[in-house]
């Protein structure tokens, strides 16, 4: 098997930095807790089970879409193309797009779980010998020293793909900077895939974030599992139940952990009070709309190529070309 060229990117030590965040997060007047630790092992599970549930939406109409339309942008990005894609897990939808295009030069999958990573990395590599594989371990919010195979301005032509909607769960601000970051990767004609959730009825956005079967309850409420696990707390996660909601203002969906009652609780020595029915915002999905995305685009340096949809306009998949 051809060993993998795996570049890591320092890390903080991850207890650390979880704790510092949790006491940053709890401490102020709106509680919160960043998204990016729902997923441990358990945490990981539980949202392959989200996946599966009939009310979310987003995988599968995402998986048709690919489905559907990546022979037509095979076409449009040509051929030995250097792929790079941020957060990539286990690397299911990235089979898709390799399948579809003619010759890929090179593959680099960034993400912070190096397990995760570096077993999807091997796997790709048996499956598909002649794509060079260039595993980066990092927090792709982070500065990145990319491989050369990718960083090279004269090299082939580059195609980011971050699919999953992920671009959602960025507050508007990052949402545009994250963009404005993934063009400065870029040269004039190179280009971004990128699934966007759209908006749609609220009865049907309420419902993907609060399937009948509770998995999503028990994903948010995970997060306070993983705090017990790795801390000593008197944390009572019976104490807290989950709930989404849409904020229409800001066009997305909100998920909370409520507090059941009035209660005091400590992580490591340091305490944290909590009325009754007090939050912790625990993640946003903003919903977009076609016009909306693609001017945010705009704005980051990106023309809007081709946006491709579903028969029901419940998620978009954007071909974006570098200006």
């Amino acid at each position: 098997m051809t060993e993998l060229n795996v570049k890591r990117q320092a890390l903080v030590n991850t207890a650390d930095q979880f704790l510092l965040d949790i006491y940053g997060g709890l401490s102020q007047p709106q509680k919160s807790l960043p998204c990016k630790y729902f997923y441990d092992e358990k945490g990981s599970e539980l949202f392959d089970q989200i996946c599966q549930t009939d009310e979310y939406y987003h995988t599968r109409t995402e998986l048709k879409i690919l489905d559907d339309i990546l022979p037509t942008v095979a076409g449009m990005i040509g051929p030995y193309v250097d792929i790079l894609e941020f957060g990539s897990g286990a690397g299911i939808k990235i089979r898709k797009l390799i399948n579809a295009l003619e010759h890929p030069r090179s593959y680099t999958p960034i993400d912070i779980s190096e397990e995760i990573l570096l077993s999807s990395s091997h796997a790709l590599q048996q499956e598909y010998p002649e794509l060079e594989v260039h595993p980066v371990v990092a927090d792709y919010l982070s500065p990145i020293e990319l491989p050369a195979s990718f960083a090279d301005e004269t090299a082939h032509r580059k195609l980011v793909f971050f699919p999953g909607s992920t671009i959602s769960n960025f507050d508007m601000p990052d949402a545009i900077h994250f963009l404005k970051h993934i063009r400065s990767l870029l040269s004039p004609g190179d280009a971004l895939l990128i699934g966007v959730d759209l908006v749609k009825p609220v009865p049907r956005l309420l419902a993907a974030y609060n399937d009948r079967q509770g998995v999503t309850a028990a994903f948010n409420l995970n997060l306070l599992h993983r705090i017990k696990a790795t801390y000593d707390t008197d944390l009572n996660v019976d104490n807290f139940w989950h709930h989404a909601l849409y904020n229409a203002e800001k066009h997305r969906i909100e998920m909370h952990l409520v507090s059941r009652v009035a209660q005091t609780v400590t992580i490591q020595g340091q305490s944290f009070v909590f009325k009754e029915r007090e939050t912790i915002h625990t993640e946003n999905s903003y919903k977009f709309s076609i016009e909306g995305f693609r001017m945010m685009a705009l704005n980051a340096g990106f023309d809007s190529t081709e946006c491709f949809t579903d028969d029901a306009n419940l998620f978009s998949v954007h071909f974006l070309t570098a200006t």
